[in-house]
């Protein structure tokens, strides 16, 4: 007597309303997170060595008068947040191309060895052109991270460029230039000491005039990220179904390489190479709303923001009346809480 097995149909009826949950839930969850970066903007300009009353933030913004507080919230304060809005929206964006672009999920802006390359610029700028001044390593910061991302896709095949050749390449150029960069500091002990809060990764330097030069550069990266949302979902379901949906990969990596550079070039060279920002928002940001990088994207730049200001904010309480550069908070909070996100079973994939 034959019996009939039950049908196998429960799995898909219980995914669906669970992805169709997700969706209703991803313009709220933007809304909240933008609501979340307001609350950390504010805080970024009240909280410091000295605390500001709120009152006295708003004096500062829209009344000001000279007096000392009014200086430390628009000269001061005020800077160190818009640069850390438009720098962390840059690593935030950068990070979610390249784990898009390579299919790696360990990937980060540094895998093309954009942090090297500025570095190298900033490096050799300092010791052989006598360069001191941040609105002078801004340029050359971005110069280097530009070329040396041109070299690793030349390396990379160019048009045969696969995510492991690139990657491969993009690793072989930072061991070579972080070599070329110990190799200079070693010999040159006045460009390790103006150099060394740059490499560390800092928002205290910021001034307007280093913020306009970088904004045009995010902007353009960012616009190029969000038209790029389409081909890369189809890229990252492999190489044959992307040319099925009618994605040119050629053209896509090289734009996508391009987007990254601009991006990641401009808040590296603003602020020094910061670490775990590009690494670890993205895979936050897909637990909340999949891979689909429509929503991947905007949501890494209003969430990048969050985790870079909370950075700085904590580093300037911890220590008071010091302060602990936004770089090394970032690696002390990034390790640990990116460890606990690898080790979920349930981590969003790319």
């Amino acid at each position: 007597m034959l019996v009939e097995s039950p049908p196998r149909e429960s799995a898909e009826p219980a995914a669906a309303p669970a992805v169709s949950g997700r969706r209703a839930l991803r313009p709220a969850g933007l809304a909240v997170a933008v609501a979340v970066l307001l609350l950390i903007c504010v805080a970024s300009i009240a909280v410091g060595a000295k605390s500001v009353p709120v009152s006295e933030v708003w004096h500062g913004l829209f009344h000001y008068s000279g007096t000392a507080n009014d200086v430390i919230v628009r000269d001061v304060r005020v800077p160190r947040t818009l640069l850390g809005l438009v720098a962390g929206a840059g690593l935030g964006l950068a990070g979610a191309v390249m784990q898009a672009l390579t299919r790696n999920p360990l990937a980060d802006p540094g895998l093309l060895g954009i942090n090297a390359g500025a570095s190298a610029a900033v490096v050799s700028a300092i010791t052989f052109l006598g360069v001191t001044s941040l609105g002078g390593y801004v340029w050359f910061a971005f110069a280097g991270a530009a070329v040396v991302s041109a070299a690793v896709y030349v390396l990379g095949g160019s048009r045969g460029a696969t995510p492991v050749r690139l990657a491969l390449a993009g690793t072989a150029a930072t061991a070579a230039l972080y070599g070329y960069i110990n190799a200079v500091q070693l010999l040159d002990a006045a460009a390790l000491e103006r150099l060394r809060f740059w490499t560390v990764g800092s928002l205290s330097t910021a001034d307007l005039r280093t913020i306009l030069t970088i904004l045009p550069f995010v902007a353009a990266g960012a616009l190029l990220a969000l038209l790029l949302a389409r081909p890369l979902n189809a890229m990252e379901m492999g190489d044959d179904t992307a040319r099925a949906l009618g994605a040119h990969l050629t053209r896509t990596r090289v734009l996508a390489m391009l987007c990254v550079t601009l991006l990641c070039g401009a808040a590296t060279a603003a602020c020094g190479p910061i670490v775990f920002v590009g690494l670890m928002v993205p895979h936050v940001v897909r637990a909340v709303t999949g891979p689909d990088m429509r929503w991947v994207l905007p949501y890494c730049a209003v969430l990048a923001p969050v985790l870079l200001l909370g950075a700085d904010v904590l580093g300037r309480v911890v220590t008071r009346p010091a302060e602990l550069q936004v770089g090394i908070v970032t690696a002390l909070i990034g390790g640990p809480v990116f460890i606990q996100l690898v080790r979920r079973k349930r981590m969003a994939q790319l």
